[in-house]
């Protein structure tokens, strides 16, 4: 049976959640401190519809924004990049363009380097505690906590201006890549088999890092992101999580 190929994020999140809302979609681990987060494709949908909410109705981002996601491998990588693209955004991992997006999202790490933009334009930091917790230290003035704002968001999102096809999607560089071009491209190169679950060490907001959510929600499958990596446990994680493929970050594919 031929494969359709959604034209929008959106879409393609729609079809998911008509498949089985209920099955799990993305589960995170960070070997270092021992986290695992598993979202079923309702809640990731929620996670997406309340940040898209915050990104539109707080941050007062508007449709073809650029927004810098400075993030480490997370499951909250995972969740913007849906956000963004539900608010018909852009998206870059560019640090040198900094200055030309609307909104700034980082972790922990680069909440100083970022803070003094905030004078002119959000900045958003994650703390990237566990359930998306707030930050337990005071952050730099005009730096919103988005794990102190973001669940007060309502649980479903309703763009203002709803993004197209053509819309922006993903910049490296000059040259921004659309929805619909974007998501043609990981279908032409499938990192799982149908209803296949990937294993994955690759960062989802880095170059490359979104084939690995939008390409297993193509094939309705999910993926297994993992930060921080055991070597020694890669394996026996694999048969686990009853994973059907592998992406490693060091090898590309």
């Amino acid at each position: 049976m031929r494969l359709v190929i959604p034209s929008t994020f959106p879409q393609l999140l729609s079809r998911l959640l008509h498949s089985d809302a209920a099955r799990p979609r993305v589960t995170f681990y960070d070997d270092a401190g021992g986290e695992r987060v598993e979202l079923s494709g309702a809640t990731y949908a929620n996670w997406v519809a309340k940040t898209a909410g915050l990104l539109q109705d707080e941050l007062d981002a508007e449709r073809g924004d650029l927004v810098l996601l400075d993030l480490p491998t997370h499951w909250l990588g995972a969740v913007w990049l849906g956000a963004s693209w539900a608010a018909g955004l852009c998206v870059t991992a560019d640090r040198e363009l900094a200055g030309e997006a609307a909104v700034v999202v980082c972790g922990p790490d680069r909440v100083a380097e970022y803070a003094p933009l905030a004078a002119d334009r959000p900045v958003v930091g994650l703390s990237l505690r566990p359930l998306g917790g707030r930050f337990v230290e005071p952050l730099p003035s005009g730096v919103v906590d988005y794990g102190a704002v973001v669940l007060a968001q309502p649980d479903s999102f309703a763009p203002v201006d709803p993004p197209a096809a053509g819309d922006a999607a993903w910049r490296e560089g000059s040259e921004p890549t659309s929805q619909e071009a974007l998501i043609a491209s990981v279908a032409e190169h499938p990192l799982v088999e149908v209803g296949g679950r990937l294993l994955t060490d690759s960062n989802p907001t880095q170059v490359g890092g979104p084939a690995t959510l939008i390409s297993p929600m193509l094939r309705d499958g999910a993926t297994v992101w993992v930060a921080n990596p055991d070597e020694a446990r890669w394996q026996h994680r694999y048969d686990e999580e009853r994973a059907t493929s592998q992406l490693r970050a060091a090898s590309g594919r």
